[in-house]
């Protein structure tokens, strides 16, 4: 779930999705509207299973913000939605479901998924990177998502990068989001523009646009796209040194614009990463795309 939508499936054990459907969050209206919507994704997967004569065994949910160790509770961080903090979201959800219910965090969740049926399969030690409108990120290490003491830690997006750099969203400077996100690079990109006197559609102006410039050889993108490379590279770097990970799996709409955007930040992390560090270590695309969110909740149950 999230601050535009909804999504959700009825998923077995291989993964495989049976039936599916999205919902506008209400994500600016309240807790309570976002909740109804919640109630009406699981009734009707309730509803599908029943259609096909099977038996739900629970409900995961994926949500953002910070979940306590007890997978039960919203504590906070998830400022996209109204009300969303000191929520008790599995005990809400259990009264209607009839089903147990249990959370993870959404980036969580889709590093999960992506260990448990995408591009991890049969990998324990894996770092998972988002790259869209900000970083999120997981890290799984021995097959368990680590989430650092009271399950408050793994805020990858939020590592700082820039010591005397710009202030972030989240109220500290120079975070690596501010820096690498998809956000940033349409930003930094529209910054040069507007000092080139080139001007662009606004409307038209999104990462996808900037990688088919870099592909024309538009000077503006080049430089945008080798600078967002770069600053993401450092980032991946820092979480090598630190986790040694088997894969680091980027996902996000750049990762799924060709192989050359995996293979620049690849080049830029194994460039600053300690070599015996990242002796073990490779860095995919992510294979699930939006799928992967759902596979990640439905796997609390699942594996």
């Amino acid at each position: 779930m999230g601050g535009t939508s909804v999504k959700y499936a009825l998923v077995d054990n291989e993964g495989a999705f049976h039936a599916q459907g999205r919902l506008p969050s209400h994500a600016d209206v309240s807790a309570d509207a976002i909740i109804s919507q919640l109630r009406r994704a699981v009734e009707e997967m309730k509803n599908a299973a029943d259609a096909l004569g099977v038996k739900a065994e629970g409900v995961g949910v994926g949500t953002p913000g910070i979940v306590d160790v007890t997978g039960r509770i919203v504590l906070g961080g998830a400022e996209n939605l109204a009300g969303w903090e000191d929520l008790a979201l599995a005990d809400r959800m259990e009264s209607f479901a009839d089903l147990p219910v249990r959370l993870g965090n959404d980036a969580n969740m889709m590093g999960l998924g992506e260990m448990a049926f995408g591009a991890g399969k049969g990998c324990t030690d894996i770092v998972f990177i988002t790259v869209g409108t900000g970083i999120g990120g997981a890290v799984l290490i021995g097959g368990k998502l680590f989430g650092g003491y009271a399950n408050r830690g793994t805020e990858l997006g939020h590592v700082p990068l820039i010591a005397d750099g710009e202030r972030c969203a989240c109220g500290s400077v120079g975070c690596l989001e501010h820096y690498a996100s998809a956000s940033a690079l349409v930003r930094r990109f529209c910054e040069r523009a507007e000092k080139a006197g080139v001007s662009f559609p606004s409307d038209e102006v999104n990462g996808e646009f900037i990688v088919r410039l870099y592909k024309a050889n538009n000077a503006l993108a080049v430089e945008s796209l080798d600078e967002h490379c770069d600053f993401l590279g450092h980032g991946i770097a820092g979480f090598i040194n630190i986790f040694s990970p088997q894969l680091v799996v980027v996902g996000g709409g750049l990762s799924e614009s060709g192989d050359f955007y995996i293979g620049k930040v690849s080049e830029r992390a194994f460039r600053y990463a300690i070599p015996d560090c990242a002796a073990n270590t490779r860095i995919v695309a992510a294979a699930l795309g939006n799928r992967a969110g759902c596979l990640g909740a439905a796997s609390l149950f699942l594996r």
